[in-house]
């Protein structure tokens, strides 16, 4: 765009039509501070919808009425884990802005958090708490970039306190360990099933729970097994 050659994008006809957070929300999303900006309408529409299913999953949220306070020590799997995606994403999304500046990337991270609070069917006590905690951080990490909804939905979600007002959120380090992770099972380097391990086990144990997959079992086939290769935190290679 250039003033010069007369073809640049006057926001003020997408602000009437979308608002001004979702413009800027496209505006920062689409391209690092320091490089080039590849203007699209088609983006600024997928800007849109995010916010629109932001407010959506908060508003179903906020009609399942009162939730209770967060019991860290009685949640279950897939409780933890959604924390751990949350104070993972807070803890990214705290240096992306605080350090690298690359809102960008900020945004992306929050959009992939959305999809698995989107994801999260839990009506007990303790799954509205998580969900709680989720959508709070999610609108607080967003304020500086959508300041608007954030002002809305902060007060919805029942605080009297403004979020231009509220300190940026706390990563909770214990939220971040995690008790079992999943490891991709290979069969002479093809990807054959999955299986979950505690984070602190052993090769043996690694090597047990994968050479006992049903799916990989049926590959194996009863043939010799020649060695086991574990690559950690990632995947392990049966080779037959």
């Amino acid at each position: 765009m250039s003033k010069s050659k007369g073809n640049t994008v006057d926001p003020q006809g997408l602000i009437d039509r979308y608002g001004a957070d979702t413009v800027r929300l496209f505006t920062m999303f689409a391209a690092p501070p320091d490089q080039s900006l590849e203007w699209a309408d088609s983006g600024v529409e997928g800007a849109h919808r995010f916010l629109k299913r932001l407010w959506k999953i908060s508003r179903q949220h906020i009609a399942g009425g009162p939730v209770p306070e967060l019991q860290q020590d009685g949640l279950n799997d897939g409780q933890k884990a959604l924390r751990q995606s949350v104070h993972a994403t807070l803890a990214k999304v705290s240096d992306d802005i605080g350090r690298r500046y690359t809102f960008n990337t900020a945004i992306a991270a929050n959009m992939e958090l959305l999809n698995e609070l989107g994801r999260f069917e839990d009506s007990t006590g303790q799954g509205q708490a998580v969900m709680q905690e989720a959508l709070e951080t999610v609108v607080l990490m967003l304020s500086p970039i959508v300041p608007h909804v954030t002002h809305a939905l902060w007060y919805a979600l029942g605080h009297e306190q403004a979020v231009i007002e509220c300190s940026w959120p706390a990563v909770d380090e214990s939220a971040l360990v995690q008790e079992s992770i999943e490891l991709v099972v290979q069969v002479n380097g093809k990807v054959r099933g999955r299986i979950s391990v505690a984070a602190d086990a052993g090769t043996a144990d690694i090597e047990a729970a994968a050479s006992g997959e049903e799916n990989v079992l049926k590959h194996i086939a009863g043939k010799p097994v020649r060695k086991i290769i574990i690559v950690p935190g990632k995947l392990v290679n049966v080779v037959i």
